[in-house]
């Protein structure tokens, strides 16, 4: 099922790569010991998610994955998947992240295979990789996807929604299927002081209201905006943005997007309205709008829209190597926008 935004987010065949180095240094890691080394009890594991649990008897050494962030889960433990999805909005010219591409050169792997899901799954190409396991902890994954795919390897699904799932949530259940369940939590601990450490720097964005909304021209009629359990909002919510109460008004029970009329922009109250733009001359269409203009936010000056897919790329599909990239290119914009600025 791909992922229903409007943003899709939704080489040869390499051996898979096991980099032997720690998250830091000796005198980095204080509380710690964990390297990308498997402990000798983590197998065989079993792990719950939505359509039942999988347990994985021995240290997978051929992963690949479905969805667009396990790539990045499986490599900041230092496993390089042998086969990922390719990144066909916002991806670079490999169809891949510069954010991975740099920390596969880190750990010294190769580039793994990368397969269009445009159409789906394409599992002809999964199984030439003949994989171990197969992640797919933040994906639209299918039950008839899942027991398809379980013909070929164990598979780890998300816990309880397509395209919802936490980032730590995430990281927690890859490092459990690759045997790394410490390594995981340093990563995880790491990744929150970065976020704490960019929330004291522009603190200006902590406790404000947010919309997180989407705007096309091709139809002025609607306003649409994501659900708190989307990715890139809850992702807001670590750096300290609280939900606008229209959020909650707007969005079914269930669902992570909604719609709203045009008519009712004056009501869509917030501190900031943060959105993407396909084209730099958008948003002078959306403020001039009669109807669009009136977002409060918008109308305000407390807006921004991004245009740079890449970095929109990294918004939507945060994990503990491109939220480094957010804090960097994103962030200090969120900040202006709550600034006025």
């Amino acid at each position: 099922m791909k992922r229903p935004h409007m943003f899709p987010a939704l080489v040869a065949t390499a051996a898979l790569m096991l980099a032997g180095c720690s998250t830091g240094s000796a005198d980095e890691k204080d509380t710690s010991e964990a390297t990308t080394e498997v402990r000798a009890d983590a197998f065989p594991v079993t792990i719950e998610h939505k359509f039942g649990e999988t347990t994985i008897e021995d240290e997978p050494k051929r992963v690949v994955t479905v969805g667009w962030t396990d790539q990045d889960n499986a490599l900041a433990l230092g496993v390089v998947p042998v086969g990922a999805t390719k990144l066909t909005w916002g991806g670079n010219d490999a169809g891949s992240s510069d954010w991975f591409d740099a920390k596969l050169e880190e750990v010294g792997g190769e580039a793994p295979v990368r397969y269009d899901d445009a159409d789906g799954i394409p599992f002809a190409e999964l199984a030439k990789l003949d994989p171990d396991v197969i992640l797919a902890t933040n994906s639209g994954l299918t039950k008839k996807d899942y027991d398809k795919l379980t013909g070929m390897a164990p598979v780890v699904a998300y816990p309880e929604a397509p395209w919802v799932t936490p980032w730590q949530t995430q990281m927690e259940m890859v490092g459990k299927a690759l045997g790394r369940t410490a390594l995981a939590e340093d990563v995880i601990a790491e990744t929150e002081k970065k976020v704490e450490e960019a929330t004291a720097d522009y603190s200006q964005i902590k406790g404000k209201s947010l919309i997180f909304g989407y705007l096309a021209t091709t139809d002025l009629s609607v306003i649409g905006m994501y659900a708190p359990e989307d990715p890139r909002v809850s992702l807001m919510h670590d750096f300290g943005m609280v939900d606008a109460p229209s959020v909650a008004k707007s969005i079914k029970p269930g669902e992570f997007y909604g719609q709203v009329s045009a008519e009712d922009a004056s009501t869509l109250e917030s501190d900031v309205f943060l959105t993407w733009s396909e084209a730099p001359s958008d948003m002078e269409t959306f403020t001039e709008h009669n109807l669009i203009g009136q977002i409060p936010a918008i109308e305000g000056g407390h807006f921004y829209a991004e245009e740079d897919k890449h970095v929109s790329l990294a918004v939507t599909n945060p994990s503990p190597i491109s939220i480094p990239y957010v804090i960097e290119h994103f962030i200090p914009h969120v900040a202006e926008a709550v600034d006025g600025s």
